[in-house]
């Protein structure tokens, strides 16, 4: 019986731990990726919308078309459900369908897909 009511009670915590996290998270702030791209994020339009602005561009994917999208923004997205929002981004000279997704309170993801079936997720932290 201690055991059902133990269980019940992390179930229940586990749940309203989930809320919290999702009004309290915000994808606004400077994220960077493990090469040392950096990205900030603000809330636009109404306030639900999100855009990007690439800060600077390194690693594999510091090429001369991305280095002009530097301090422009890049991503622009309407929000889809709690913590979701799916739009464009701006690389390798064209545009990518692309979901940016904050996945905890510090770690942001994004996923860019070109043609609709080449895609490439890459995780920010929050800096």
């Amino acid at each position: 019986m201690f055991m059902k009511t133990l269980s019940a009670a992390a179930t229940v915590m586990t749940f309203l731990a989930v809320p919290a996290f999702a009004q309290d998270a915000t994808p606004a702030g400077t994220w960077q990726d493990q090469w040392g791209t950096t990205f900030t994020f603000s809330m636009c339009g109404d306030g639900t919308q999100l855009c990007g602005v690439l800060n600077d561009i390194q690693g594999d994917s510091r090429t001369e078309e991305n280095l002009a999208y530097v301090d422009q923004q890049v991503v622009q997205g309407e929000q889809t459900g709690p913590n979701t929002w799916e739009g464009d981004i701006a690389l390798n000279g064209g545009n990518a369908s692309a979901t940016v997704e904050l996945v905890g309170p510090d770690t942001l993801t994004i996923t860019g897909c070109q043609a609709g079936i080449l895609c490439s997720s890459i995780d920010y932290t929050r800096m």
